[in-house]
């Protein structure tokens, strides 16, 4: 469950055609980003950040990105994935080993390498179907 906006320290999720909220909107914004970034929540593990009750609240309250009205905004997705993640005491315990990190970053790739593949398959065979359509047209 989302935290109440209003009972953070960090008020309201923002909204970012809103001048006083723009930086901070794109702070967080590439903050939720980074969290894609195995090799980043190491560094955060490795030095306590997972421990301190604050940013684990603060992880909390970036759940806001889920909702489509932010989510939009997101080049990498697999960030909330992360985020998601990251709710967990255990996950966020077992960052701490690099080899942790390592595999999260080979299945990622893998996931890329597998959805590239299968997104360019779908694509041909659409391109065929609409030559087909074309060609049965004339």
């Amino acid at each position: 469950t989302l935290l109440d906006p209003a009972s953070t320290p960090w008020g309201s999720p923002l909204v970012p055609d809103d001048t006083g909220n723009r930086l901070r909107f794109q702070l967080e914004l590439e903050f939720v980003q980074c969290l894609a970034n195995p090799n980043y929540l190491n560094f955060l593990a490795q030095r306590g950040y997972f421990k301190d009750k604050a940013f684990v609240n603060y992880l909390k309250y970036l759940l806001y990105w889920k909702e489509p009205e932010y989510a939009k905004y997101l080049k990498y997705p697999q960030c909330l994935h992360m985020l998601e993640l990251l709710q967990y005491e255990h996950f966020r315990k077992e960052l701490v080993n690099a080899q942790c990190a390592k595999f999260i970053d080979e299945q990622q790739i893998l996931h890329w390498q597998h959805y590239s593949r299968k997104r360019m398959r779908l694509q041909q065979a659409l391109a065929e179907q609409q030559q087909q359509n074309n060609t049965s047209v004339k």
